[in-house]
C-alpha cells in the first residue's frame, strides 16, 4: 500500500485545492501500485484489465499534465509552439 501526503491549499473561496503536480502523482503512483502488486498466479485477477486500468490513469495524469502546461503558457508561448 502506497502513503502519500498531500498538502491542501485553502482557495480564496475557502474551498481545499491540492496542486496538480501531486495529483498527476498520485494518479501514477497508483498506477504503479497496481501493477505491482497484480499477482498473475491469482486466476481472480485478470492482470489485462490491471494493466488497462493503470494505463487509463497514466493517461488522465497526462491530461492534467496538459492542462496545467496549457494554462500556464503566455500567447506568445503558445505562438512559438510552447518553446
Amino acid at each position: 500500500m502506497i502513503h502519500v501526503k498531500i498538502p491542501l491549499i485553502p482557495g480564496e473561496d475557502g474551498v481545499p485545492l491540492i496542486p496538480a503536480d501531486r495529483v498527476t502523482a498520485l494518479l501514477r503512483a497508483i498506477a504503479v501500485d497496481w501493477t505491482n502488486s497484480v499477482d498473475d498466479a491469482d486466476p481472480a485477477v485478470d492482470r489485462r484489465t490491471v494493466d488497462s486500468l493503470a494505463g487509463v490513469l497514466d493517461e488522465l495524469a497526462d491530461s492534467i499534465d496538459v492542462e496545467c502546461i496549457a494554462f500556464t503558457s503566455t500567447p506568445q508561448d503558445r505562438a512559438r509552439g510552447g518553446e
